[in-house]
């Protein structure tokens, strides 16, 4: 039979369930020497369930020692409505279970060991199947985490809220631009100083035998030829044309008297 009992300060009123006794042997010198394990399950009914394995020579004392190990274990169990909030497939050694949620109505579809389980929780509607090993204690164990591994979807929400990609940052306000200096302006180039060509020299005019030549000295003979101004080391200057000779002025002996004046006697 089930039994109630109230634990915590809430008061909260926990059914223990046996799902099974197992009587072990041990054989020793003078015989055999009995043992037995119990699989306990405890819960509220509102969303709390645990489960415990107790180890004994007697099957009360395994029974209790199964309960109160199941107590230290109590878990929560998300709820929607009379069902549970999504499917979910679970493996615990060899056993593996599957639970899904049902319409209200439908009732606990479950073996032994799972509806013990899903039933000490408080879940009223539930199709659920063994996939894997029949062994009640992998079983219960299987059915436990899968009800612990459930999630609620408002949470979950809620959770993905929080861990949302953050809103961009307000960009930075531009600082103001400081005026830019002006460039110091660039020195006018120079242009290369043409090479000046040499100045060319100039023919001194011939000399026009006038009435009366009066001999004389030889008149120095006048240059007026420019020496050519250097070229800018720059640029090399053209070939500068030799100046040209000065005409050499008639000597006193060449020249011819003039013919006197006519009306004039000769003395």
């Amino acid at each position: 039979m089930p039994r109630q009992e109230q634990i915590g300060p809430g008061g909260i009123a926990l059914e223990e369930k046996v799902v099974q006794v197992n009587r072990v042997a041990k054989v020793v010198k003078g015989g055999r020497r009995f043992s037995f394990s119990a699989v306990v399950v405890v819960g509220d009914g509102s969303g709390h369930v645990g489960v415990g394995l107790g180890k004994a020579n007697e099957v009360p004392d395994s029974i209790r020692k199964g309960a109160e190990r199941a107590r230290k274990n109590l878990i929560r169990v998300p709820m929607a409505g009379t069902t549970i909030p999504h499917e979910i497939v679970q493996k615990f050694g060899a056993a593996q279970v599957l639970l899904k949620p049902a319409a209200p109505g439908t009732g606990v579809i479950a073996g032994g060991a799972v509806r013990a389980v899903v039933e000490a929780a408080g879940i009223k509607d539930v199709l659920s199947k063994s996939l894997g090993s029949s062994n009640p204690v992998n079983v219960v164990q299987a059915a436990l985490l899968a009800l612990t591994n459930l999630r609620d979807p408002q949470a979950v929400v809620q959770q993905r809220r929080r861990v949302a990609t953050p809103a961009p940052a307000p960009a930075p306000v531009p600082r103001a631009a400081a005026p830019a200096e002006p460039a110091p302006e660039a020195a006018p180039a120079t242009p290369p100083t043409a090479a000046t060509p040499p100045t060319v020299a100039t023919p001194a005019p011939a000399a026009t035998p006038g009435p009366a030549a009066t001999p004389g000295p030889a008149a120095a003979p006048a240059s007026t030829a420019t020496p050519a101004t250097a070229a800018t080391p720059a640029t090399a200057a053209p070939e500068a044309t030799p100046a040209a000779q000065p005409l050499a002025q008639p000597t006193p002996s060449t020249i011819e008297p003039a013919p006197p004046p006519e009306g004039t006697a000769n003395g």
